[in-house]
C-alpha cells in the first residue's frame, strides 16, 4: 500500500539509544521496531536518568513509580497487527483514501497494557482535528490542579465533563482560558509527555478558543488551530490507561469523564449498531469535511485504543465502518494468540531487564 507512514520513533532507534544512529536506515524502514532492537542487540539499551529539566516545574511531570512497568508506543509496532490493519482498509474500501492522505489511523491492542501492540497508517500525519484536542484541555486542567494553581471544584468538573461528553464549545473555551494557553502548550511539549513534539511532526495542539475569537498561536509546524496526529492521540490514551497522566487517581477521573458519550456518531454509531455492549471512552471532533474520533474500547475481555482522522464529506461514515473493522482485528483469534505470545515473551524479558534503568516517554527513567 502506498504512503504508509510509520512513526519516526519506530524508524529512528536513535531516540532510544544513540548507538542506533550507526545502523542501516533501510533496515529500520522495513521491519518491526521490536525485531530491529533484537536483531541489532539494542533491546537492552540502557539510559542514565534524564535531568535536563530538573528545575522546570512544568517539564518535570510527576508519574507514579509503577509507570516504569509500562513501555511506550514507539517501541510497540507489531507486524501482524500492521498487516491486518492494511488489509482491513483494503477490504472496506479506504486504502485509497489513506494513500491520498485523507485518512490517518492508529490501532493499539492494550488488552495487556504492559505489552501494547500498535499499528498505524499515516500515524504521524497532522490534521485538523476540531474538538478532539479538547482532551488536551482536560489534561491541562488536572495538571494545573495538581500543581495547586487551579481549583477543580464541582463546577469545574461539570464543565470538563460537558466539554468531553457533549463537546461543549463554551465549556471548552472557559476551561482553556482558566488553564492558560501558554501553560497548556508547555504541558503538551513537556519532557514528561511530549504529546506535541516538533521532531515527530507535532501532535496534540490547542491554539485557539472554541469560539469566534482569533487564534492565540497556531500549530508551529502546520498552521493548524486544533491539531492532532493519530500516534500522539494514541499515546495520550495509553498514558491515561496506565496511570501516567498527572496521577493514577486523576487518570481514573479523566477516563470517567470520557465515558458515556452524548454524541452517538462515528465510532459510537458503528459500535452501537454492530458491537452492542462495547464500553467506550471517547472524544470526537467535526468541522466541515474534517472528522476525527478517538477512544479506548472495552468488550468481552479485550481492550484497545482506536484513533482516526479523516478529511472527506464521507468521513463520518468512514469512521463508523472503520471502528467495526478495527474491532474485528482485535477480536480475531490470530490476534488473541499473538497477544498471548507477546505477553509471554514480555514476561521473560522483564525477568532479564528488572535490574536495569530504561528510558520511556511519558514517565521518568526508573527501574522496571
Amino acid at each position: 500500500m502506498k504512503n504508509v507512514i510509520l512513526s519516526p520513533r519506530q524508524r529512528d532507534v536513535g531516540l532510544l539509544c544513540s548507538a542506533a544512529t550507526t545502523s542501516s536506515l533501510s533496515m529500520r524502514k522495513v521491519m518491526n521496531f521490536r525485531q530491529y532492537l533484537i536483531i541489532t542487540g539494542l533491546g537492552l539499551c540502557v539510559s542514565p536518568t534524564i535531568g535536563a529539566a530538573e528545575n522546570d516545574p512544568i517539564r518535570q511531570v510527576a508519574v507514579d513509580p509503577q509507570a516504569a512497568a509500562f513501555t511506550d508506543l514507539y517501541q510497540s509496532g507489531d507486524n501482524w497487527l500492521q498487516s491486518a490493519l492494511q488489509e482491513k482498509l483494503n477490504d472496506i474500501g479506504l486504502a485509497k483514501a489513506a494513500s491520498r492522505g485523507q485518512l490517518a489511523v492508529a490501532l493499539v491492542d492494550i488488552t495487556d497494557p504492559s505489552t501494547p501492540r500498535m499499528a498505524s497508517i499515516n500515524g504521524d500525519q497532522a490534521m485538523y482535528a476540531a474538538s478532539l484536542p479538547k482532551i488536551a484541555i482536560l489534561l491541562g486542567a488536572f495538571h494545573k490542579a495538581q500543581a495547586g494553581e487551579m481549583d477543580l471544584d464541582a463546577s469545574a468538573r461539570e464543565s470538563l465533563t460537558r466539554m468531553i461528553r457533549s463537546s461543549s464549545n463554551a465549556d471548552a473555551t472557559l476551561m482553556l482560558e482558566r488553564v492558560g494557553y501558554d501553560y497548556l502548550a508547555d504541558v503538551l511539549q513537556s519532557d514528561g509527555y511530549k504529546l506535541y513534539d516538533p521532531e515527530q511532526n507535532g501532535g496534540l495542539w490547542v491554539g485557539k478558543p472554541y469560539a469566534r475569537k482569533g487564534a492565540w498561536k497556531r500549530d508551529p509546524l502546520h498552521n493548524l488551530s486544533h491539531a492532532a496526529t493519530p500516534f500522539e492521540v494514541a499515546r495520550f490514551y495509553y498514558l491515561l490507561e496506565t496511570g501516567q497522566l498527572v496521577s493514577p487517581g486523576d487518570c481514573d477521573t479523566m477516563k470517567e469523564m470520557l465515558s458515556k458519550p452524548a454524541i452517538r456518531h462515528k465510532f459510537v454509531r458503528g459500535l452501537d449498531k454492530h458491537r452492542p455492549g462495547s464500553e467506550i471512552f471517547r472524544k470526537s471532533g467535526t468541522w466541515r469535511s474534517y472528522h476525527a474520533d478517538s477512544a479506548i474500547v472495552e468488550r468481552d475481555g479485550r481492550r484497545y485504543i482506536a484513533v482516526a482522522l479523516a478529511n472527506s464529506e464521507s468521513g463520518g461514515k468512514w469512521l463508523a465502518d472503520l471502528i467495526v473493522g478495527m474491532d474485528e482485528i482485535i477480536h480475531h483469534p490470530d490476534n488473541i494468540i499473538r497477544d498471548r505470545q507477546m505477553a509471554s515473551s514480555n514476561t521473560r524479558a522483564r525477568s532479564v531487564l528488572s535490574p536495569l534503568a530504561v528510558t520511556t516517554f511519558g514517565s521518568k527513567t526508573g527501574a522496571r
